[in-house]
Formats: C-alpha cells, sequence, structure tokens
C-alpha cells in the first residue's frame, strides 16, 4: 500500500466544499482542515505508484476550488502503539 499525504491549497470561500468533494474521490481515505499554511490535508493509498498521480493529478487537482497541491510519499507508518513496543524490548517490568 502507498500512502501520500497531500497539502491542499483551496478557495477560502469553498473550503468545506472542497474537502467534501476530495473526501468522495477513489482513493482518499481521509481529508482533514487545518490550521497553518495549507487549507487542507489529504490521505491517499494505492496499491500501486501509478494511481498516486492518477489520484492526485488526475482527480484532486481537478476539483472545483484546489488553487494548489503540494505531495509527499510516506515511507514507513508508525504509531504510538508501535513505539511503545520498540521501547519496551528487552525491558521487564515484572520485578
Amino acid at each position: 500500500m502507498i500512502t501520500a499525504i497531500v497539502m491542499i491549497d483551496a478557495a477560502t470561500d469553498s473550503i468545506p466544499e472542497v474537502a467534501a468533494a476530495v473526501a468522495d474521490l477513489d482513493g482518499v481515505s481521509e481529508v482533514y482542515s487545518t490550521a497553518g499554511e495549507v487549507d487542507l490535508i489529504a490521505i491517499v493509498r494505492v496499491r500501486e505508484f501509478d494511481q498516486v498521480a492518477e489520484v492526485i493529478a488526475g482527480r484532486i487537482n481537478k476539483v472545483p476550488g484546489v488553487l494548489d497541491t503540494e505531495t509527499h510519499i510516506a515511507f514507513r507508518a508508525y504509531s504510538q502503539h508501535d513505539l511503545e513496543a520498540a521501547f519496551s524490548i528487552g525491558f521487564d517490568t515484572a520485578d
């Protein structure tokens, strides 16, 4: 599974509509409205690398109100659960 994090600049007067339209696209698993330099962050999850371009350039960038995107490809996922497991290796609390 390939995960891409897409930063989206949207027209200020249509952020909720842009978010809903992007969230409805195949390949988009989540969309977050954010404070900061970008208006929305979309999480794209696809099986093959070619699909990343299809979803972002072919779908997200064509949504009315999307002004610009910046895409980051994830190499590895870390969760709090994974980090706790990694730090507890070899540590015995049974004493």
